[in-house]
C-alpha cells in the first residue's frame, strides 16, 4: 500500500522583506532610465494609496517623474514651486537649446523656486527621503535626482506644558515635531555657541534625534560620551525619548532616574547654559537632559523666576514633603508596632481608641491602604478627564470613610497615608516621585519586622545606593557628595542669582563664569547712591 505525501515537503512561501532588500541596494545608484527607478521604488514601497508617482516632461522635452506621499507633503508647494517651473522653460532661457549635460544646473539655478533642494544618486537614500515626507524628482538622462523638502505634517498647537505648570514663567511647551522644538530653543537662546547635531536611530522608524549643547561651555568629553552611547543603540523603532533614556542611563536596575526629562524649552535652555546636553527625538514632546543629579528633581522653574527668599522657603517645604512621601508610613508602623512609648499619652489614647476594632496589625493595615491608594491613583490617571476628577474625590472621601466604618483601617492610618500621598504630589518630577513611592513598600515591610532599626537599615541602604549612582560620570548626590561650594548655593535653598556666579564644577564646564560680579557691585553701589538722602540735598543745592 503506497504511502502518499510521506516524502513530499510543502513549498515554503517566499517572504519579501522590503527593509532587507533596501539594505542590499544601499550602495547602488539610480539609473539614467527613470522607468528602472520607478520600478525599484514601487517594488520597495509596494501598494500604498497615498504614494503619488506622476510622470511629466521637463520643459516639454525631457521625461521626468515626481514621487511623494500625498498625505505628508504640502500639495500647493509641490504644484506651484516644483511641477509648474519644471514644465515651463524660464523666460530668460527661451529660444536657447538646453543640453542634457547642462540640464541639472539650469533646473537647480534657474527653474526651481524651492530653496530646500539637493541632489541624491543613491536609490536607498531616495526611498528614505520619500518616507520622511520629501519629494523626489528623477529626470531621464540624469545620474542624480532632486530631493526637495516639502514635508508638512499636521501638528497640535504650542500650548502650556501639562506636567510642569508654573504661576510665574513662560507658558510654552514642546510639541511632537522636532523642528518646532528646536525653534523654541533657538528663540530663547539666540547664541552662535548653540550646537545641534542630528542622527537617525531606529532600524525601521529612522527617528531623527538631535543632540544640543553649548560650544565653549559644555565639556567636550560629555558631548563625546553622549554621542557614543546614542550611536550604539540598535532597535527597530524609537517612538519616544523614553526609549533612549533606558539605553543611555548608567544603572539600568536603579529605581532612581538618572536622566531628567522636561517639556519646557526654558528649562532646557537653563540647563544648556549650565553645561548640560539635551537630547530631542522627533515625535516626542519631552526633551532629555544629561547628566542629572538628584537635586534637580525637586527644583522647579519658579525657583529662579521668583525672588530667592520666597522660593527658598517653598523649596524647603518641598523637601519636607519629599521626605514625608518616603518615610512617614514606615515610621508610623514602627512606632505603633514596637515603640508606642514614643507617642505622647493623650495622643496614644486617641490612637488606641481608633485602632480598637481593626483586626490587622499596623503593617498589614498600612500596606492595604497604600496599595489601594496606588490603584486609585492609577485608575484616576487612565480614566477619561471628565470622570477622573470625580473618581479621585469619591475615592478619597467615600472609600476612606467606608474603610474606617467597616473596621478595615483606623482614622490615624488614613491621615498618615493622605499626608504621604500629598507629599508625593508635591515632588515636581513624576519619575522621582514614583521611585520614592515604590521604595515606601520595602521600608514599611522592614519597619513591620524590625521597627525603627529596620527603617534606619532601609534608609542606609538607599543612601548607599544613591552614593554609588552616577549619571554620565557625575556623582548622583552632587554637589552634596562630593561637596562643592558653588553647587551648595542651589541645593537646600536657592541663593540669590548674583551669588551663583560660577557654573557647577561637577559638570566640568569650559567657561565657569556666568555672572559678572564686578558689574553687579557697580549696580548695587549706584542703587545705594540713588537712595542716599545726601545726594538729594546736593542735587537741590546745585
Amino acid at each position: 500500500m503506497p504511502v502518499r505525501g510521506r516524502n513530499k515537503q510543502k513549498a515554503k512561501p517566499i517572504i519579501i522583506n522590503p527593509s532587507r532588500t533596501l539594505d542590499q541596494h544601499k550602495h547602488d545608484n539610480i539609473s539614467v532610465n527613470i522607468e528602472e527607478t520607478i520600478a525599484f521604488i514601487q517594488e520597495i514601497l509596494g501598494v500604498n494609496e497615498d504614494l503619488t508617482i506622476r510622470r511629466f516632461h521637463v520643459f516639454g522635452k525631457y521625461s521626468a517623474v515626481i514621487m511623494y506621499f500625498s498625505n505628508m507633503v504640502n500639495q500647493s508647494t509641490v504644484n506651484i514651486d516644483i511641477v509648474k517651473p519644471l514644465m515651463y522653460i524660464p523666460p530668460h532661457l527661451q529660444g536657447h537649446t538646453i543640453e542634457v549635460e547642462h540640464l541639472k544646473d539650469v533646473l537647480h539655478n534657474d527653474a526651481l523656486y524651492h530653496s530646500a533642494s539637493k541632489f541624491e544618486c543613491n536609490v536607498a537614500a531616495l526611498v528614505e527621503s520619500i518616507l520622511r515626507g520629501e519629494t523626489v524628482v528623477a529626470i531621464e538622462g540624469l545620474h542624480e535626482a532632486f530631493v526637495i523638502e516639502t514635508r508638512n505634517i499636521d501638528k497640535r498647537a504650542i500650548d502650556q506644558p501639562a506636567t510642569e505648570q508654573v504661576i510665574r514663567g513662560p507658558r510654552e511647551g514642546f510639541i511632537e515635531p522636532i523642528g518646532t522644538n528646536i525653534s523654541l530653543i533657538r528663540y530663547r537662546l539666540q547664541s552662535p555657541d548653540l550646537r545641534i547635531k542630528t542622527m537617525e536611530i531606529g532600524v525601521r522608524t529612522k527617528s531623527k534625534v538631535a543632540v544640543c549643547y553649548m560650544e565653549g561651555i559644555t565639556s567636550p568629553e560629555l558631548v563625546k560620551e553622549v554621542n557614543k552611547r546614542l550611536s550604539k543603540i540598535e532597535i527597530d523603532g524609537v517612538l519616544d525619548s523614553g526609549y533612549l533614556e533606558q539605553f543611555i542611563e548608567d544603572n539600568h536596575y536603579s529605581p532612581f532616574p538618572q536622566v531628567q526629562y522636561t517639556e519646557r524649552p526654558d528649562k532646557v535652555v537653563a540647563n544648556l547654559l549650565e553645561g548640560r546636553v539635551s537630547i530631542l527625538v522627533d515625535g516626542s514632546p519631552l526633551a532629555l537632559l544629561v547628566p542629572t543629579v538628584f537635586s534637580q528633581f525637586y527644583q522647579t522653574v519658579e525657583d529662579y523666576t521668583e525672588r530667592f527668599l520666597l522660593m527658598s522657603s517653598i523649596r524647603f517645604a518641598r523637601l519636607i514633603a519629599l521626605m514625608f512621601s518616603l518615610i512617614f508610613p514606615s515610621i508610623y508602623v514602627s512606632i505603633i508596632s514596637f515603640n508606642p512609648e514614643l507617642i505622647p499619652t493623650e495622643f496614644a489614647v486617641a490612637v488606641a481608641g481608633g485602632r480598637a476594632g481593626v483586626p490587622f496589625p499596623a503593617v498589614v493595615e498600612v500596606l492595604i491602604i497604600e496599595i489601594s491608594m496606588e490603584i486609585l491613583r492609577e485608575a484616576t490617571i487612565r480614566l477619561p478627564q471628565q470622570v477622573g476628577g470625580a473618581l479621585s474625590i469619591v475615592g478619597v472621601l467615600v472609600i476612606g470613610q467606608a474603610a474606617v466604618a467597616a473596621g478595615f483601617s483606623s482614622p490615624i492610618t488614613i491621615v498618615i497615608i493622605a499626608l504621604t500621598t500629598i507629599g508625593s504630589f508635591a515632588t515636581p518630577a513624576y519619575n522621582a516621585a514614583l521611585a520614592l513611592r515604590l521604595l515606601r513598600f520595602p521600608l514599611i515591610i522592614m519597619a513591620g519586622i524590625f521597627g525603627l532599626y529596620g527603617v534606619m537599615i532601609g534608609l542606609i541602604l538607599i543612601a548607599n545606593h544613591l552614593l554609588s549612582l552616577k549619571s554620565f560620570g557625575v556623582p548622583y548626590l552632587s554637589p552634596l557628595v562630593p561637596a562643592e561650594y558653588q553647587g551648595m548655593k542651589d541645593l537646600l535653598v536657592r541663593a540669590p542669582l548674583w551669588w551663583m556666579s560660577k557654573r557647577p564644577s561637577f559638570l566640568q564646564p569650559v567657561d565657569r563664569d556666568r555672572v559678572n560680579e564686578q558689574a553687579f557691585d557697580e549696580l548695587d553701589r549706584s542703587a545705594q547712591n540713588a537712595l542716599d538722602p545726601k545726594n538729594d540735598k546736593n542735587q537741590q543745592g546745585g
